[in-house]
């Protein structure tokens, strides 16, 4: 087994990993790459952009056939599902092709393959072929689909959203359960597809949302084109030969019944890739989950006695904001700070953006409103606004006039604190907000800003005007405010 020595190591080549690599290669060029699995990043080759080159397919074939609705005669149409898959699979490999080549200006003598897992604190074995000594070490290896062993019942019938890419055609039918982000993503895209589908969810939350209103219109909602029971009862998931047969009580009737799917897609949660590295030897203090706990401004790991460490986690491993865009933020943190041991400083974070692509699409920016009551300590210092996309003028126009805005506001400052939207354009209207969210602006500021005619912006507009209605005003309020103030 070869001996080596390092300043940073870093475990994993995903979007956190590279982000890290980059980062630190701008203070030192003894940084080492380190790589169980196939190059090419998550997002690219099982997650993001696959994901919506299927929908993106999907959303044609419900353009096509609600074309009426506008006039235009579209006599049939017909999915081909040999043809979907090739091109998603076409267009996934040139994203993936996009990494491979990036990784090209890491050199080879930077790079090593195998599992990685700790010694001791500093120390790394690498397959059975290297053992790593380091300064300072990254954790970036990501995270897993897990799925309740009920689901096991489906053999290998059971399938993740990474095997979805895989397919050389369309199935017939698929079992959905998870009505979370993956599931309500690729469940919605398989039905316009023609794919027979059914989700079925546990406690009745759909996609991201915490507020009650926005999770019963989204529940609604996409029950108008597909078979969601966000409370779902299923007593059995068995494998019978091609396929697999759910039993479970339909939504409406709640009798039972008993229904065959060729596959069922687990879309329940992920788990970080921790458990696998030996983080017991890492002398790191770990939380309920046995992920190590960190500052999320320096990514930077407790020690078991409370101290800081040389050890840093980013990316989904962390589990703290399992998004692209965070993940690399977060590598570019770890990067810098690991090359920089002695001088640790804190990274700036963005405020919280998570976008759902489904139709109509779902939103959150900044915090839920039980998430800000909770952090101002329960007091009545939260106003809400909203407006409905039901009758907002270009929606309509669009045919695409389903959904609502909440957005809220700090009593007293009048200072904007978050949204939550299930509507057309979500993906361009949650940025918006979330740049006024970070530039800390009044909803005063945000309805002096330009709105054109007519955009599905105008529906903002609304919302922020019933939200500025709804605010109290005062020297009294906004003292109190201040003074319950939101907690870290």
């Amino acid at each position: 087994m070869q001996q080596l020595q390092t300043k940073v190591a870093i475990i994993g080549a995903g979007s956190a990993g590279l982000s890290a690599w980059h980062a630190a290669r701008k203070h030192t060029d003894d940084v080492v790459l380190i790589e169980e699995g196939p190059y090419g990043t998550t997002c690219a080759r099982v997650g993001c952009m696959p994901s919506k080159l299927l929908i993106a397919a999907a959303n044609t074939a419900h353009s096509a056939r609600n074309a009426a609705m506008f006039g235009v005669a579209v006599n049939e149409v017909a999915v081909d599902g040999q043809a979907v898959m090739a091109r998603v699979k076409r267009e996934r490999d040139r994203f993936v092709d996009n990494v491979l080549s990036s990784m090209k200006s890491i050199p080879e003598s930077h790079r090593l393959q195998g599992h990685a897992r700790f010694i001791d604190p500093h120390t790394l074995a690498i397959g059975d072929h290297t053992q790593l000594t380091a300064n300072a070490i990254i954790i970036a290896t990501g995270s897993r689909p897990t799925w309740p062993r009920l689901l096991e019942g489906a053999g290998n019938r059971l399938i993740i959203n990474d095997d979805v890419f895989d397919w050389e055609t369309l199935p017939g039918s698929v079992a959905v359960v998870g009505p979370g982000v993956i599931g309500m993503e690729l469940g919605q895209a398989l039905s316009r597809l023609g794919v027979r589908t059914r989700t079925f969810g546990v406690g009745g939350a759909v996609g991201p949302f915490q507020s009650d209103k926005l999770r019963q219109l989204a529940d609604e909602t996409f029950n108008r084109e597909l078979y969601l029971d966000p409370d779902a009862t299923i007593e059995q998931v068995e494998q019978q030969g091609d396929g697999v047969a759910i039993t479970f009580y339909e939504r409406e009737s709640r009798q039972k019944t008993t229904e065959l799917f060729d596959y069922v897609l687990a879309a329940t949660g992920r788990k970080p890739n921790v458990d696998q590295l030996g983080i017991e030897k890492a002398g790191v203090a770990l939380d309920a989950r046995g992920v190590p706990r960190f500052n999320r401004f320096t990514t930077q790991c407790l020690a078991q006695d409370n101290t800081p460490s040389h050890i840093f986690i980013a990316g989904d491993a962390n589990q703290s904001v399992p998004l692209l865009h965070e993940a690399i933020t977060e590598g570019k943190i770890a990067g810098r700070n690991a090359a920089c041991l002695d001088d640790v400083q804190m990274g700036q974070r963005n405020v919280a953006l998570a976008v759902v692509f489904t139709e109509p699409q779902m939103a959150i920016v900044g915090e839920s409103r039980a998430a800000l009551e909770a952090r101002y300590g329960g007091c009545d210092c939260i106003a809400e606004g909203g407006v409905s996309f039901d009758d907002q003028g270009r929606a309509r126009v669009m045919g695409e006039n389903h959904g609502y805005l909440a957005l809220y506001a700090e009593h007293g400052s009048g200072r904007f604190l978050g949204a939550e939207m299930l509507g057309p354009r979500a993906e361009h209207i949650a940025h918006l907000l979330a740049w006024a969210l970070e530039q800390t602006l009044t909803v005063s500021q945000m309805l002096t800003m330009p709105f054109y005619h007519p955009v599905v912006e105008e529906g903002v507009r609304s919302g922020l005007r019933d939200l500025q209605a709804s605010l109290k005003q005062g020297a009294g309020i906004a003292e109190r405010c201040m003074e319950c103030g939101p907690g870290d």
